[in-house]
């Protein structure tokens, strides 16, 4: 394996405990997210500690999920090696698992608050997708995550810097940078959304979000080498990536066809049943 310029792992040691780059870049992309989704909820009214419970559960479940998800559809490797199951840090969460348990979490917490989730949705929707994108360099600090294998040329043809060709070289080979592809495509993304989110109404954000990244990582994930498969030929993102796409669309169309939901700069905090203009 190529030793030159490699990137290691493990950021640095405290006695017994390794702290890994993947750990410390996932929390920078939560913490960054955090700041500049309390921006939004400042603006509409909502009170600021209202965001911290939200994303504060919502990760932790969201993580739960996010590994389990992993688990289970790798399950014929954790039945022989249980022990395996709960080291996160090696990698091994699964971004749709995630979602579905931040989404879950967060409809719950909206209930209980009486605030409409769509309203919040749009709020945190720019701040997910932007921890999403910095949350590949993690993957590319463990060498994972990976497409199929490449030449040296193609990378240089792909102009990027050399410490990410160089840190492509795993095991004797060079590899598609797809952490990149994808990183990339969701920091568009959070720009994409933060500029339209005003203009469109309530509801819209969180339903572009969904489309947007389910998009990209669909055409990424046809890349990787690494997928959760459901069978031989399907890739179980590839399928969640169109299920989600369909998803935001649809809620997308009913919200606009049954609720006439106001735009997102024209109103202050709705509560959970408050769902269009009356």
């Amino acid at each position: 394996m190529m030793t030159l310029n490699y990137i290691n792992p493990i950021a640095l040691e405290l006695g017994p405990i390794s702290v890994r780059w993947y750990g410390i870049i996932i929390a920078v992309g939560i913490l960054l997210g955090y700041f500049i989704a309390q921006e939004g909820v400042k603006r509409i009214g909502f009170d600021t500690d209202t965001l911290v419970d939200i994303i504060f559960w919502s990760a932790i479940f969201g993580f739960i999920m996010a590994r389990l998800y992993f688990v289970v559809f790798q399950w014929p490797y954790y039945i022989q090696n249980p022990i395996e199951i709960p080291m996160i840090w090696n990698g091994g969460i699964a971004i749709h698992g995630g979602l579905i348990g931040g989404f879950v979490t967060g409809i719950i917490i909206c209930k209980q608050k009486n605030i409409n989730p769509f309203q919040i949705g749009d709020v945190i929707a720019p701040s997910m997708i932007l921890g999403q994108g910095i949350g590949r360099w993690g993957n590319f600090m463990n060498h994972e995550a990976h497409g199929g294998p490449v030449s040296r040329t193609f990378l240089e043809n792909l102009h990027i810097p050399d410490f990410i060709i160089n840190n492509m070289y795993i095991n004797g080979k060079y590899y598609q940078p797809t952490f990149l592809y994808e990183s990339i495509w969701d920091i568009l993304g959070f720009v994409i959304l933060i500029l339209l989110r005003k203009h469109l109404r309530i509801g819209d954000t969180f339903c572009l979000y969904l489309i947007w990244y389910s998009i990209g990582r669909f055409f990424v994930e046809g890349m990787r080498t690494d997928s959760l498969m459901l069978t031989s030929d399907i890739r179980v993102a590839q399928l969640m990536s169109i299920i989600l796409i369909i998803v935001g669309i649809v809620i997308m169309i009913i919200r606009r066809v049954k609720y006439n939901a106001p735009r997102y700069k024209d109103v202050g905090p709705l509560t959970w049943s408050n769902q269009k203009v009356k």
